[in-house]
């Protein structure tokens, strides 16, 4: 079976994820590819910089990407890798799937996205499959790896470590930011059921499997915000680049967008998560579980 493997890691932390998952599969040829933008993207980041990223991301502007040179016209499976950034897949990977040269061989081609992400991947995900999709591509599985610490805690962690680049504890007292060591070697495992799938050349239960052992999974909290995140996101987005054809000065209005931003998460978040908790959760059991399946199982053949 002939594989390509392709992402972006700005860290490098998805490589490390998508090594230890790849390093399970046996008796294939695998084509690994890591994409750069022509204009990269530093790490750490500076946080102007991070913030004004928002607008052409979450609106999927494509960036030029370097050269990508495929070994194959045609390949058996897809393995894309990815991360999101402002719930929308990440500038690089936008652009990659709206390359023609990639849409090529996503067509009539088997496809499993491997995410790693702080803790939201809902909405990015939507978008990467749908572009799978309309490009002629077949869905069999998504493992989503995720910071396990709480949503507030580890906004504060992922923060310090995007700008410092140090994957430390900041202050001594916050967790760890990103995905867990022991997660990122626990790739190995969730590529290993990929390989029996391989083997059988069987995918049907392949996402069902890597839901029964954790690999994806939705947190029910996250669920409730990203549900309404996105709009707003949108919303900000056509706003500054209409505020910017304007004439008007970008810089305020992405200031503006991040003191939003961080006043929503902090303050705002946490008490729409309670009352939801308290008033509203009790009786909407029924669409939460359909929710819930829907996005574990999204895009995916699930007769």
């Amino acid at each position: 079976m002939k594989i390509l493997s392709i992402n972006y890691s700005q860290s490098g932390q998805l490589d490390d994820i998508l090594s230890n998952f790849l390093s399970s599969i046996k008796n294939c040829e695998i084509d690994r590819i890591k994409i750069e933008a022509q204009q990269s993207f530093a790490f750490p980041w500076k946080v102007d910089g991070f913030y004004n990223i928002m607008p052409e991301t979450v609106l999927e502007e494509a960036i030029s990407l370097k050269e990508i040179h495929f070994k194959e016209e045609k390949y058996d499976l897809i393995i894309l890798g990815y991360q999101p950034w402002f719930l929308s897949p990440s500038m690089p990977t936008s652009s990659l799937l709206q390359l023609e040269s990639f849409k090529k061989r996503v067509n009539g081609t088997k496809v499993m996205t491997v995410i790693g992400a702080r803790n939201m991947w809902l909405n990015s995900q939507t978008s990467v499959v749908k572009h799978i999709h309309d490009a002629g591509g077949e869905m069999i599985a998504n493992l989503a790896l995720t910071d396990r610490a709480p949503n507030q805690l580890s906004a504060v962690s992922i923060v310090h470590w995007m700008m410092t680049g140090k994957k430390t504890k900041k202050w001594g007292v916050f967790p760890l930011p990103g995905i867990s060591d022991e997660d990122i070697k626990g790739a190995s495992f969730f590529g290993a059921i990929l390989n029996e799938s391989i083997q059988k050349n069987d995918f049907k239960d392949l996402q069902k499997q890597i839901i029964e052992k954790k690999g994806t999974k939705i947190n029910v909290n996250i669920l409730f915000i990203e549900n309404k995140a996105k709009k707003i996101f949108n919303i900000w987005a056509k706003l500054i680049k209409k505020k910017e054809a304007q004439g008007k000065k970008r810089s305020f209005w992405i200031s503006f967008f991040r003191y939003y931003l961080n006043f929503a998460l902090f303050f705002v978040a946490p008490i729409l998560l309670f009352l939801y908790t308290l008033l509203l959760r009790p009786f909407l059991g029924k669409k939460i579980k359909r929710q819930i399946k829907h996005f574990l199982y999204i895009g995916i053949e699930t007769d």
